[in-house]
């Protein structure tokens, strides 16, 4: 028998379809329900691909014990945090502040009558294990508590509710002092520096970090400073795109690795970690680190973007799964299963010499790296042989059988284990579309095009992009998700701001001539759209009394206990870091004013967290650095077409030259003299990039 959640829409919801828990998804009905039963609700975020997601549902979840518990003393919530970031990140920062850390899944107690957490927790094993306790022994204690220590109770709550609304307020701190070339330079001390650690554990992309990091090397602190920027930024890009994290025989990056040596991957792939790295690697490129392997790492994710993560409809899938199951006969998946090697396996699928080239370029062993099996691992950084590609295309083959220009994802575990699969039973790709992170591919393709002038790489970014515009605006209000062909959920603001973004990025891209010298359609169609999307998100999402934009729109927040403005950087950027960047952007290709005038209060209202705490918000920090170093290079399409190539992190680009002149450079409200020569204009360009140093 299934429950509520068999009706969902959200893969993650779905798996839970079949618990003995009454589970509800998070709506008015529920919320009124458990304050008329006077319920404790047991609220319970995560996500399709987690891994200790799928442990729990599997475990505790399916427990008919802790079941008839619960049913009968709480009133169970799903959410995919997926579709509602913005529940999410309320209570995992009231997780935070009670337990000092978070993740998923995300487990919190909250009263009915109020919606305030008063405990919480992750991972909760059915018996106690791993200095955990039992979940009944956690369901029983908390009930009782709930019931006999009211007072207790309150205050618990009282001190969660204060926190929670002085972090949302965020007071600006009167004496802050700093200048903003001074905090520049902190934000990027702080972020190369985290990106520099080589401490013990799990190894993350933390693209927002290693950008920022990369934009202000141009400033040359590092004369001034223990680390040296490009080194350390350079380090990055190779550890992405020759560790493990990569896919070295079918592209994509994976979430993160488990050791400090980019070896042994966290298997799930994610659309958002692979537009950002995918952004981050040709950044990297177009600043002289021209390294072969980032060039194959970009190229071999392009692939299977286009190959496994593309609907047929334009738009990119969310994830794959880190789990996979050997045949079909198998209860459970197993993590990494698609993607790892035997060396027996590698024996029987390579000759001798093959299997011999292959240990010499990659990290292959007779014991592996993974429980005995091996996860391939680049040595070196340059052009793979003929032969070796050939190696890995016979690998990509006993994965996957023979492949056309498409790979069908398995929706659920059950087509995965009944799938007519050539090759291995491949991971369940989780199928809806999410604007946000759909925008933060559609900025990495055009990027990528920007610098390599590979067409197939602004076709499909202009593909996803169009989808978005065609499919994601219903009764003239933008919306976040869309699950086969229908949109649903208010966007929220990383939804409006990764997606603006896009759009002038797409812009940018189609500024550059094609390769027989006609100019790029649609460059101002781009611009059009971004203006009036943004009208909408300054509209229903801009804090009027405290500045920035807060997570959701006033018609979409009535059900949440605070009000937040996302400005910590994550797995991906910041909200609002992204959109006082875009401000910018736009009054620099718009000439209004107006959107200058929020980017400024937008800054003023992150500073004080800026100052404290540069660790948490890299990507204000990118935005500062646009606001104080904006540059709009006015020029013909035959110098934009040499300079986007290259890194230009402030920069704009109009096709709108004066009247005799070669180019001309704005910086910020001010414009240099026209240049007399093309000598002359690459040096204003150049200089007007540092001139904040």
């Amino acid at each position: 028998m299934t429950n509520r959640l068999a009706k969902a829409k959200s893969l993650y919801l779905r798996k839970h379809a079949e618990n003995p828990i009454d589970w509800w998804s998070w709506c008015d009905e529920a919320l009124k329900t458990a304050k008329a039963e006077n319920k404790p609700i047991f609220l319970s975020i995560g996500y399709s691909s987690c891994h200790w997601c799928t442990v729990m549902e599997g475990e505790a979840f399916s427990d008919p014990g802790i079941a008839e518990y619960m049913n009968a003393n709480f009133l169970p919530i799903k959410v995919d945090r997926e579709e509602r970031p913005d529940i999410d990140s309320i209570y995992m920062q009231a997780l935070q502040m009670m337990t000092g850390q978070g993740g998923w899944p995300l487990n919190i107690f909250l009263s009915p009558e109020d919606l305030v957490p008063f405990f919480g927790g992750t991972y909760f094993p059915v018996e106690p294990r791993y200095g955990r306790p039992g979940f009944l022994q956690v369901l029983s204690a908390l009930r009782r508590y709930y019931d006999t220590e009211k007072k207790d109770l309150n205050e618990r709550k009282a001190v969660i509710i204060e926190s929670l609304l002085t972090s949302a307020i965020l007071q600006q701190d009167s004496t802050a002092q700093s200048q903003d070339n001074e905090l520049l330079r902190q934000g990027w001390e702080t972020s190369t520096r985290i990106i520099t650690s080589h401490q013990q554990g799990n190894s993350f992309p933390m693209i927002p970090y290693a950008e920022l990091a990369l934009r202000l090397t141009r400033f040359n602190w590092e004369r001034e400073s223990s680390h040296n920027g490009l080194q350390v930024c350079t380090q990055r890009g190779l550890d992405l795109a020759l560790g493990g994290i990569y896919d070295h025989v079918a592209g994509g990056f994976h979430r993160y690795t488990v050791d400090h040596t980019w070896t042994v991957p966290h298997f799930e792939k994610m659309l958002y970690d692979n537009g950002q790295i995918v952004e981050y690697l040709a950044s990297l490129w177009s600043a002289g680190v021209q390294e072969e392997a980032i060039r194959r790492a970009i190229a071999g994710t392009f692939q299977w973007l286009k190959r496994e993560m593309t609907a047929p409809e334009g738009y990119f899938f969310a994830a794959q799964d880190a789990d996979s199951f050997h045949s079909p006969t198998d209860i459970e998946p197993e993590e990494g299963a698609f993607y790892v090697w035997s060396y027996s396996e590698l024996e029987q699928l390579l000759t001798p010499d093959e299997l011999t080239e292959l240990q010499q370029q990659f990290t292959v062993t007779p014991n592996g790296n993974f429980e005995g099996k091996n996860v391939l691992q680049r040595r070196y950084a340059e052009k793979l042989s003929e032969t070796l590609e050939t190696s890995l295309s016979k690998l990509f083959a006993a994965r996957y059988g023979v492949v056309e220009a498409t790979f069908p994802p398995a929706r659920n575990n059950q087509e995965a284990k009944s799938g007519n699969w050539q090759g291995r039973i491949p991971a369940v790709t989780d199928t809806k579309m999410i604007v946000a992170w759909n925008s933060l591919m559609i900025s990495g393709l055009a990027k990528a095009y920007g610098v390599f002038r590979q067409p197939e790489y602004l076709e499909l970014a202009s593909i996803a992009a169009n989808f978005i515009l065609d499919h994601q605006f219903v009764d003239g209000r933008f919306y976040r998700l869309n699950y086969e062909g229908i949109a649903t959920v208010l966007a929220q603001s990383e939804d409006y701001a990764f997606f603006i973004k896009a759009l002038l990025d797409l812009h940018q891209a189609s500024l550059l001539m094609g390769s027989g010298g006609e100019l790029i359609p649609n460059s101002s169609f781009w611009l059009d759209k971004a203006v009036v999307l943004q009208e909408e998100f300054d509209e229903f999402l801009w804090s009027v009394e405290l500045g920035g934009y807060y997570n959701t729109s006033s018609d979409a927040s009535q059900d949440l206990i605070v009000r937040e403005r996302s400005y910590v950087d994550n797995a991906t950027p910041s909200a609002n870091g992204c959109a006082i960047a875009n401000l910018v952007r736009l009054a620099l290709l718009t000439d209004n004013l107006h959107y200058l005038d929020l980017a400024e209060q937008g800054l003023k209202a992150f500073r004080t967290v800026m100052e404290s705490a540069p660790q948490a918000c890299p990507s204000l920090f990118v935005a500062l650095d646009w606001y104080r170093n904006s540059t709009l290079i006015r020029t013909t399409t035959e110098q934009i077409n040499s300079l986007i190539p290259q890194y230009l992190p402030t920069a704009m680009f109009v096709a709108n030259v004066p009247e005799g002149s070669i180019g001309l450079v704005c910086q910020g409200l001010k414009c240099l003299p026209a240049a007399a020569n093309v000598e002359q204009f690459l040096e204003q360009v150049q200089q007007s990039q540092i001139r904040g140093s």
